[in-house]
């Protein structure tokens, strides 16, 4: 029998504060932190393997993490939730983003309808269209090949597949399979659609308009936008677009869009990059297949996250790892810095999916919370980060903790020796190093040159970032999100509090405004 409880009802977390802290710059000197990197180290799938040596975590608080997973039933509520219960308690849903990827648990049977069965067909439909598109059985008006694919869409429906298409793009450059080059559309400022239109010849281009509900207004104010665009061209737009919405959308049986693929209310947008959201938009871009290999190791991750032991399970052991830091050590936010220029806009990806998901001051109940939950998220790629915001993280009033992600190989196999070393030798000497400095420090008699050191992070490493390792990666962090829901109690799958700043904008835009609205709208000549 399942029991959601608010984390401080649970003895575990209690025992969990008692614990005695970790001197971390003692910890990783010398060589106790030789042995803590050989033995804090838990392999993922994709050939990744996650790190939290250089984490202010010992044996004590591992096991009393280990109670608190077991008191909190993370095991079991994942596995009610892959198994079709409805956990979104806020919009009365389920939570069905994994069965994009593979079938976890019980057949999940809604509305009458296998969703597995489901998800599958809709992969199939939209490889049938990369298939044909690829092959020159889907043209342009003038029979020549598409070689642009633009997906329409935000939030969830741009984030996710942009940082997507992003990390795997220079790799399938590099294997051949690049087959369409992706660009993107999502801010609703006309400088964004007119600046990817400028710089695309529309003509040859397929546009993926993405919008579950088919009413999302800055989606349908850009596909507006593209549809003037390819009339003054001369070319008929439901001869260039295809639309990923649901079924019951007035997208969906439309005869704007020369295709539609369906996803459902069970996958949040932020958890949709697995669903038709991405399949289609990186099938077109990289083929099938590629797609399929991404599909894979979020599947084999997935399977991790249902191991009950937490030193088996890399997400849960993250995700209680970040609770012991937000909860116990009192640490406001947690920094992403992917050592790989692939990886430019997947911190961006993981705000969303973080913030929007456990950025909650009530639980499940709508009860007050009376401790914190979820981190703010930010980052950027090293080494760029290390010269913009490092400063604050090494000698700032705030311990941030960080997540580290790096990769021995390139994805291009080019690089040129500077100075005894290659560019990536560089790149990977200087994670190694940051992740040292960070916890270690430096002493020094001017206060100005000093570091405390005990600074804690963990680092996800893998050999080259491939389209499993990508996978394993996003699956990683959804499933690490998730489990930091179910220990703070809170319900991780609705997004209301982005609902109220559309609501008053729609008054903007229909002139219902009084007070201060009214004076903003003014100023700003609406």
């Amino acid at each position: 029998m399942i029991s959601w409880k608010n984390l401080d009802a649970l003895d575990a977390y209690q025992e969990l504060k008692k614990t005695e802290r970790v001197n971390l710059v003692e910890a990783m000197s010398g060589e106790s932190g030789a042995e803590r990197v050989k033995k804090y180290s838990v392999p993922m799938a994709g050939g990744l393997t996650y790190n939290y040596a250089a984490k202010q975590v010992d044996d004590d608080v591992l096991a009393a993490l280990a109670k608190l997973a077991d008191e909190a039933q993370l095991t079991e509520k994942f596995e009610a939730l892959y198994n079709g219960e409805v956990i979104n308690t806020g919009e009365k849903r389920r939570v069905l983003h994994q069965l994009t990827r593979g079938q976890l648990g019980e057949a999940v049977v809604a509305d009458g309808v296998d969703k597995r069965a489901f998800y599958v067909e809709q992969q199939k439909k939209y490889k049938e269209l990369a298939d044909k598109v690829h092959a020159g059985e889907i043209t342009n008006a003038a029979g020549e090949k598409f070689t642009t694919v633009v997906q329409i869409g935000i939030g969830g429906s741009d984030l996710g597949p942009r940082a997507m298409y992003l990390a795997l793009e220079n790799w399938a450059k590099k294997n051949n399979t690049l087959k369409m080059e992706a660009r993107f559309i999502s801010n609703v400022d006309p400088d964004d659609a007119a600046a990817v239109l400028d710089g695309i010849d529309v003509a040859h281009s397929l546009f993926i308009l993405v919008s579950k509900s088919g009413t999302t207004l800055e989606t349908l104010t850009n596909e507006s936008f593209v549809k003037d665009a390819l009339t003054k061209a001369g070319l008929d737009a439901s001869k260039h677009m295809a639309a990923v919405t649901s079924e019951t959308s007035p997208l969906a049986k439309s005869d704007d869009y020369l295709a539609a693929f369906f996803m459902d209310d069970y996958i949040g947008g932020r958890y949709s990059s697995t669903s038709a959201v991405g399949g289609v938009v990186l099938s077109l871009a990289f083929g099938s297949e590629v797609f399929e290999e991404f599909l894979s190791g979020a599947a084999a991750e997935d399977a991790l996250s249902k191991k009950k032991n937490i030193l088996e399970n890399p997400a849960m052991l993250d995700a209680l790892i970040g609770v012991y830091e937000r909860n116990v050590l009192g640490c406001p936010s947690t920094a992403v810095l992917p050592y790989s220029q692939a990886l430019s806009r997947f911190p961006a990806h993981l705000q969303q999916l973080d913030m929007e998901s456990n950025g909650k001051s009530v639980n499940r109940f709508g009860e007050p919370l009376d401790y914190p939950t979820g981190p703010v998220i930010f980052g950027e790629p090293g080494t760029n980060g290390q010269h913009s915001f490092y400063q604050l993280l090494h000698q700032g009033t705030d311990i941030v903790p960080l997540q580290f992600v790096g990769f021995k190989n390139n994805q291009m196999g080019v690089d040129v020796v500077i100075q005894g070393s290659t560019s990536q030798q560089k790149l990977c000497a200087n994670v190694a190093a940051q992740i040292v400095a960070f916890a270690c420090g430096k002493a020094d008699e001017n206060p100005n040159k000093r570091f405390e050191g005990g600074r804690p992070s963990s680092i996800i490493i893998g050999d080259q970032l491939t389209p499993a390792a990508l996978g394993a990666l996003l699956s990683h962090f959804e499933n690490k999100v998730m489990f930091q829901g179910f220990v703070w109690n809170v319900n991780s799958f609705d997004q209301e509090g982005v609902q109220l700043g559309k609501v008053l904008a729609k008054r903007v835009l229909a002139h219902e405004t009084d007070g201060a609205l009214k004076m903003y709208s003014d100023l700003l000549d609406i």
